[in-house]
């Protein structure tokens, strides 16, 4: 069998933590900043883990499963 290619797009997108968990960026704060309050934004620059129903799949594609 041929090697798994790692999916670039997916990778750029996403760390892997240390107990292989996915850390991601929250949607929403590249641009039409200044509709969106203070608070809004300040939430939206800390990154989150992916959900756990995802988590297979986009682990499948860094090729960690």
């Amino acid at each position: 069998m041929p090697k798994m290619k790692t999916n670039k797009a997916v990778q750029s997108r996403f760390k892997v933590t240390g107990k292989n968990k996915l850390k991601r960026t929250k949607p929403g704060r590249r641009h039409l900043l200044c509709k969106k309050s203070s608070k809004r934004k300040r939430h939206l620059k800390k990154q989150t883990l992916v959900n756990k129903a995802q988590l297979k799949t986009y682990s499948r594609l860094l090729g960690l499963v």
